[in-house]
């Protein structure tokens, strides 16, 4: 295994290292000031214009996809880059257009999409036109289990009708979302894994309401676009909308959630780095007791923790990486599944401990930790509670022994 880093990724690095320090950092006030300032609350605001055509211009853009559409890098050329978005996970990863659920969306496009699918939006999606989302989630159903799915998606002649319910479908609120990926059922009968298909809906189509922005730990997420309930009723789309064929998109979904849950892995190893440095900074600075924090026993065992796991969540998820650029997303299924029940929890933890350092400012609006706490605590539910991640990897562990 050859984890080091080659000579274009270091260049990326440094290139990208420069414009988070120009650009994204002192972007970051600007950004809260004019999220306070919009009509909608829902909308972009213009500083996140300004980084985009500023990232595209630096040729920093659309790392994520591999392959003609994108940048060309592998998982392991990305991962650190990720990384480094993941110090700002509000701008960042906009700004050089690799956010969710846009990232996802686009993958499947480029690998499922036809010609036409891909000259309508995902052309416009990789230039960064519009937004995008994906529903999958129900409110009436455990979606953990995908098999659950009960929204509808019924062939009527050259059409198909879509009836159902989803709810936090992120980015869905947006103004500049344009499409929604959905994923129902079009054979409740069929094989378990051959029932779901995954449909196109333009989000201007008759029967298709956004009733809501849900919330996350308080946090409406309205600087990404929120989190919608959204009611489809007899909602109809050319049959061409489909995406690949019916009975694919079980299929379809594992094919999408495999790099995402690695990008947000990546991400979040970021947002462990940032939280370190604040933490470091602020108990250096604050005296208790005639001396510093930073001499405290229980201090310094809290920061020597830290970076302790974030050098093997770092060494797992680049081992994963190397995995899925080696062997493909199947054979890097158990690291896959083993980065996303280790990492959201453990920066979950680095986040409490920095939050804990900083006493009640560690609450407020004054830092990005709670923030950035509830994003980690949420991403212990996204693309797959941790439980059942951990229910299939036991299992493949035990049919290891079964013979034995």
């Amino acid at each position: 295994m050859e984890f080091a880093f080659d000579k274009h990724t270091e260049q990326l690095r440094e290139r990208l290292l420069a414009f988070m320090g120009e650009h994204i950092y002192p972007a970051e006030p600007v950004f809260a000031e004019q999220l306070g300032e919009r009509d909608d609350p829902w909308a972009s605001v213009p500083i996140v214009e300004e980084l985009k055509a500023e990232a595209r211009k630096r040729g920093l853009w659309n790392f994520f996809l591999p392959g003609e559409h994108g940048a060309g890098l592998t998982n392991l050329q990305y991962a650190p880059l990720a990384e480094i978005t993941g110090h700002s996970p509000n701008l960042a990863p906009v700004a050089l257009n690799c956010a969710a659920p846009d990232t996802g969306n686009m993958e499947l496009l480029a690998m499922f999409g036809t010609e036409q699918q891909q000259k309508e939006w995902l052309h416009p999606l990789l230039d960064g036109e519009i937004r995008s989302a994906f529903a999958m989630t129900e409110p009436d159903v455990a979606s953990s289990d995908a098999g659950n799915v009960a929204t509808r998606i019924e062939r009527d002649g050259d059409d198909y009708v879509i009836n159902g319910r989803k709810w936090f479908i992120s980015g869905a609120l947006n103004p500049k979302c344009q499409i929604l990926i959905v994923m129902g059922k079009t054979d409740p009968n069929g094989e378990p894994h051959r029932q779901q298909s995954m449909i196109v809906i333009p989000r201007d189509t008759p029967g298709m309401h956004i009733k809501r922005g849900m919330h996350v730990f308080g946090y409406t997420d309205g600087a990404m676009g929120g989190h919608a309930e959204v009611v489809f009723s007899d909602v109809r789309v050319p049959a061409e909308n489909l995406l690949d064929a019916e009975g694919s998109g079980f299929a379809i979904a594992q094919a999408r959630l495999g790099p995402g849950r690695i990008h947000h892995c990546m991400r979040l190893i970021g947002m462990a780095e940032r939280a370190m440095r604040l933490m470091c900074r602020r108990t250096l600075d604050r005296t208790t007791f005639g001396k510093p924090i930073a001499e405290q026993g229980v201090i310094q065992d809290w920061i020597a923790e830290s970076r302790v796991r974030i050098e093997q969540l770092r060494l797992l998820v680049l081992k994963t990486a190397w995995l899925m650029d080696t062997v493909g997303n199947r054979g890097a299924h158990t690291e896959i599944q083993a980065i996303k029940i280790a990492t959201p929890k453990a920066v979950e933890e680095i986040l409490d401990r920095a939050i804990q350092a900083h006493g009640a400012g560690g609450v407020s609006q004054d830092f990005p930790l709670a923030e950035l706490w509830a994003a980690a605590r949420a991403l212990r539910l996204v693309d797959g509670p941790d439980e059942v991640h951990k229910r299939s990897l036991a299992h493949r562990e035990l049919k290891k022994h079964h013979a034995v």
